[in-house]
């Protein structure tokens, strides 16, 4: 399974638009070889690099493991966002005080459907996933306000 961006390529810089800096919309992501026993999809998007800890950008869970991408700014039918460190659901996209920061998108391909509110946090979802993962893949970028 993978998971990319025509935004940017991985390991590489995350184009201001879609951060704090600009638009604040998430990049359009492309997803490919998804197992087909895979009943659902759950995405991670965290900066492992924030001085408070590793800070929660972005989770979504219950995306169809038939989509083939996340269209820019959109969440996908059926889709359900959590809360993020910001204390909101949705995206809140990258937005360091200082330095480079990495931002990964972990994506798992999951053997169900998730039962989990917009109300859980990462840590809800993490516990979700526990038994469930049968395929991950990751995209990094990195950013740096200027």
């Amino acid at each position: 399974m993978t998971i990319t961006s025509p935004a940017f390529e991985n390991a590489q810089a995350i184009p201001s638009q879609f951060t704090c800096d600009g638009d604040d919309a998430h990049p359009l992501l492309n997803i490919r070889d998804v197992p087909e026993s895979a009943q659902s999809l759950a995405l991670i998007m965290d900066d492992p690099d924030s001085p408070t800890g590793t800070w929660v950008h972005w989770t979504m869970w219950n995306i169809d493991p038939t989509a083939t991408q996340i269209a820019e700014g959109e969440v996908p039918e059926g889709a359900v966002e959590g809360q993020t460190t910001f204390d909101k659901t949705g995206y809140g996209g990258p937005c360091p005080g200082s330095g480079t920061h990495r931002y990964f998108f972990k994506l798992y391909a999951l053997d169900v459907k998730l039962r989990l509110s917009s109300e859980a946090d990462k840590a809800a979802l993490a516990a979700a996933l526990e038994g469930h993962v049968v395929a991950y893949a990751d995209l990094m970028g990195t950013y740096m306000r200027a």
